[in-house]
């Protein structure tokens, strides 16, 4: 009988472990990067307000409280333990022009800015990524009229564009939707674009060309994966930018309309009660700084994560 020969303890850890690759090293870099744990942890407890709204929020968002309770309009924030009267009823963030509990609206505005930011990102990044992939990969006069036209579109500041296109289209919800989507195109288009242009003179690229592989086949099977990275990033940073247009639409009265609660809509509301009520104020606008603090800190730590130049 052959004897099995002894493996070292240290050599028996090291082919236990799974083997190495650039997912997993993003992963472990992006779960030590603390700009990005701290984003996440934010972006985690808006998604759990946004999620379990209806459970947090103590009243309905859009019904007033006139004749249900002893209330009146733009009254002080009311809590209990910290002092408030027992025969108050109790509102945690106080009552809005019209009467509603503006805690239930703050947390149900999650909702809304979190919808707007992925829905109008990942608009813009399905048609930047094509418009710019076709562009760096054909070349020639379709590279020069797509890419013109994204110049033109970056002509302009994106909130003036995107107030001329929802005041052509109409004020709305959807139509500020689109129209952040459609401002933030070029953006996306760019980065795809210059990611096509470095990656398709590789050679995988062009073994697949010497073996008769179709174009298209090419840029969405071999090049497209590729340039995922840098446009992951542009997007977790583009959300933010998304959500403070979306909230400076509905501010001006161009986005979200009453009764729907946003955070920008709310800001709108009750801006001429900054001294008199500054808490319809201080609170949606928190939010809208948290919110966009959380998805500018997880892009940057993505950046850092999935950059292995700028890993240390």
């Amino acid at each position: 009988m052959t004897a099995t020969p002894a493996v070292n303890p240290l050599e028996a850890q090291i082919l236990s472990r799974p083997p190495r690759t650039p997912a997993r090293d993003a992963l472990r870099a992006l779960s030590h990067t603390r700009s990005a744990i701290i984003g996440a942890t934010i972006l985690l407890i808006l998604v759990f307000m946004a999620v379990f709204a209806p459970k947090i929020a103590p009243y309905p968002p859009n019904e007033p409280l006139i004749g249900i309770e002893p209330v009146r309009s733009r009254e002080a924030p009311c809590i209990h333990l910290l002092g408030c009267p027992a025969d108050r009823p109790q509102h945690i963030l106080g009552l809005d022009g019209n009467v509603r509990d503006f805690f239930s609206r703050v947390v149900y505005g999650s909702r809304v800015s979190l919808v707007i930011g992925f829905t109008t990102v990942g608009f813009a990044i399905i048609i930047g990524i094509l418009l710019g992939a076709v562009a760096g990969f054909t070349g020639g006069w379709a590279d020069n009229a797509i890419m013109r036209l994204m110049d033109v579109l970056l002509a302009f500041p994106a909130l003036l564009l995107a107030i001329a296109i929802v005041t052509v289209l109409g004020p709305g919800l959807t139509n500020a939707l689109l129209a952040i989507g459609i401002v933030a195109i070029p953006a996306y288009a760019r980065v795809a674009r210059a990611s096509v242009l470095g990656i398709k003179e590789q050679e995988f690229v062009t073994a697949s060309r010497m073996i008769g592989a179709r174009s298209t086949r090419i840029l969405f099977r071999s090049i497209l994966p590729h340039t995922l990275t840098p446009l992951i990033v542009q997007g977790t940073l583009g959300i933010a930018t998304a959500i403070l247009d979306a909230a400076a639409l509905s501010f001006l009265g161009l986005g979200s309309q009453p009764p729907m609660a946003e955070w920008g809509s709310m800001l709108g509301a009750e801006r001429n009660q900054v001294f008199t009520a500054p808490h319809l104020v201080f609170f949606p606008g928190l939010m809208i700084m948290v919110t966009v603090l959380a998805f500018n800190l997880l892009g940057d730590g993505l950046r850092d994560a999935l950059d292995p130049r700028l890993r240390k």
